[in-house]
C-alpha cells in the first residue's frame, strides 16, 4: 500500500509533466523549467516514501518473526 509521500510524489510528477507540456506548447522556458523541477522533486519524494514503506515492512516482518 502506498504512503502519502509516494502518492504526493506521483502527483507532483504528473503536474511537472503537464507544466512541461504547456511550456512546450506556449514556448515558455520558465514554465518548462518549473515543470522539470516539479517532476524531479516528485521523483525524490516518491523514492523517500517508498524507502520509508520498505523499512516499515521490514520492521513488521522482524516483529512477526520474533513472535514465532
Amino acid at each position: 500500500m502506498w504512503n502519502k509521500d509516494e502518492v504526493d510524489g506521483k502527483i507532483d510528477q504528473a503536474k511537472g509533466k503537464a507544466k512541461q507540456a504547456v511550456g512546450d506548447v506556449t514556448n515558455d522556458p520558465d514554465l518548462q523549467a518549473e515543470g522539470e523541477a516539479d517532476e524531479v522533486s516528485g521523483k525524490v519524494q516518491e523514492t523517500v516514501g517508498r524507502g520509508a514503506r520498505k523499512v516499515g515492512e521490514a520492521i513488521e516482518d522482524i516483529g512477526k518473526a520474533i513472535k514465532r
